[in-house]
Order: C-alpha cells, then structure tokens, then sequence
C-alpha cells in the first residue's frame, strides 16, 4: 500500500474542512458587525424649520451630544416648507435603518395633517415614536396700552364687540392659532385672527398695539412681560410658570382643559428596528440631563421631558384628536 496515496485524499478532506470551519469562524463576527448599529454610518436628523428656532436648536445640541455617545457623526438637515410637513414626508419615506430621524415639533404630528387634507405620510402610522425631548408652555399677553387685566376681560370685550379683537399668530395652521380658536370655541368670542410670517413679526405687532392680543411662546415674551411692555392674563401651561409666579393658569382664569404645551420630540420611519429605536431614547434621555441641554433648554423656554416611545405615542395621539376637533369645529382652513 502507498501510504503517500492514501493520506493525501485525507488530507485534502482534513484541510477543507478546517478552511470551512475557518471560514465561518471569520464571517460570524462580520455578519454579527453589519446587524449592529450604527456601523459608523452617518445618522441624518431632519429638522423640518429653518435654522434658528427653538427645534432647530435645541435639537442641533442633543445630535451632538447623542453623536459621541453613539461613536457616529450626526448631522442636521433643515427641511423646511409646508409648515413642517415636508420634512416630515421625507423621514416617513426614508429606510427605516435607524439613520434618519426626525426632529420636529407638535405642529408636523398632529396639527397639519387635519389642514391639509391628504398628506404624502401618515403622521402616526408613518413613524416610530422615539422620545419626548420638552414642551413650551405658552402666555396669553396683550399690550401694555391695553385695558385687560385678566382673561374674563378679555372674552367680555370681545363679546361686547363681535369680530373687533384680533389676535396675532405666527402663521396658519400653527399652534398659536389654534390656541386662539380654542379660547373662541370655549368662551363663544369671536375675535380676528391675523397670521404673520412667524412668531416674531407676531410678537412685534402685539407689542406695537397694532393686535390686541397673543399666544406666544414663553421665551419669546418673557422678557417683553417683565420689562412691562407685555401684559401676561394666563399661562398655558397645567402649573404656573416659576419665572411667573404671579401669573395665573387659562384653568385658574375659569377656562377648563385648557392646557396647551407645544411640544419637541424624535420619531424614525416605521419599521425601524426595536433595538434601534430603544438605544435612541436612552442615548436622548440621557442627553437631556446633561448641564448643557438643561441650561440651553432654561434659556429657550423649554422644559425638557424625555421618557419612553410609548409616552410620546400616547400624547401625539391624544394632541391629534384634541385639535383635529378644534379644526374642524371651527371650520379652520389654510388662509
């Protein structure tokens, strides 16, 4: 017998067999590297406002902040247009791979989509709620000329003179109108509403006395109430505000259930990954309580919340059945 003959059949099974063997020791720790995320691949946070606002902001800081704890870069990308919803209808239709998020606000989610008709993404359906990043409470302010002292007079004045009282907003469709229709639909005033190219050119013509009163934003009107330019009748918020301890609540003013935050929060396409989506909220949440977001956030106005997707899931939902009704109660179009 050739012992040279018979060991080399052996040997070349014994060798295919550890190369097999090998081969699958070396694939196993790839395969398991490209299920991970993120691989290092940029991660997109849409923000669906120009540059500059408080989402803008504020979500420009958490990016970078989620951006180290997650060893991937994270950028911002401004879609802006069509009150938000064309930043939104571009997160719905992107990969649901955890690398485009959505930065947006109360507006996108769950009040456009009721003035709009039919939009190119479902604002619940579409998305996976990620996290709640904060809320902004808002101020019923008049000018400082104006003779109201509280909200009681405010609504007789307007009910004394039917369509006399205008109100300013930053815009149609956005949550300072809608809060001026909910006090018309609880309180059976009618007042004007003048819609503006923003919250500021609003804010100026409030304290220009050329409309008689607002809904703005805490941080925008704060330092116009303390200086006396302002008049603050009610805060939205369910508490009174610290900065304002002597302004009362719309609930205290004798308006029930009415509460209104304008809320921030992240959402990622449907279908993203479960995993995906519960190492965002950590990584946010634990951004959220970092020096520097909370001191950025006093600044802004806002009060910072966090939480789970469930939590954000359930007040989008709540929000959009609450002002779907406002809109369609008080007929509200597009102007």
């Amino acid at each position: 017998m050739n012992i040279k003959d018979t060991a080399t059949p052996f040997s070349r099974r014994h060798v295919l067999a550890l190369a097999a063997a090998a081969s699958l020791t070396t694939m196993a720790p790839l395969a398991r590297a490209q299920g991970q995320w993120p691989t290092g691949k940029v991660i997109t946070w849409v923000v669906p406002y120009p540059p500059g606002g408080s989402t803008d902001v504020l979500g420009r800081s958490v990016a970078q902040r989620i951006s180290a704890a997650l060893g991937t870069n994270v950028i911002v990308d401004n879609r802006a247009g069509a009150t938000g919803t064309i930043g939104a209808a571009y997160v719905a239709k992107s990969a649901p791979d955890g690398y485009t998020l959505l930065g947006t606000s109360i507006g996108p989610q769950a009040i456009a989509p009721h003035l709009m008709g039919k939009l190119p993404y479902d604002p619940i359906a579409g998305f996976e709620p990620v996290v709640t990043i904060g809320t902004i409470p808002h101020i019923l302010v008049v000018g400082a000329k104006q003779p109201f002292k509280t909200v009681a007079e405010l609504v007789a004045a307007a009910k004394a003179q039917p369509g006399k009282l205008a109100y300013a907003s930053g815009g149609s469709g956005t949550i300072l109108q809608m809060q001026g229709e909910l006090l018309s639909q609880q309180t059976g005033a009618k007042f004007i509403h003048v819609p503006y190219k923003g919250d500021t050119p609003a804010l100026q013509d409030t304290l220009g006395e050329q409309v008689q009163f607002m809904f703005a934003p805490v941080a925008a009107a704060l330092q116009h109430v303390q200086s006396g330019k302002l008049r603050a009748l009610a805060v939205t918020s369910s508490a009174r505000l610290k900065a304002l301890p002597d302004v009362p609540t719309m609930s205290e003013s004798g308006m029930t259930n009415f509460v209104v935050e304008q809320w921030q929060a992240v959402f990622a396409p449907a279908g993203t990954p479960a995993d995906v989506v519960g190492r965002l909220n950590a990584e946010i949440n634990k951004a959220l309580k970092s020096d520097d977001i909370v001191a950025l956030a006093n600044r802004l106005g806002v009060t910072l919340v966090g939480g789970t997707p469930r939590q954000l899931g359930e007040m989008q939902k709540a929000d959009s059945a609450k002002w779907a009704k406002v809109i369609r109660d008080g007929n509200i179009k597009l102007d």
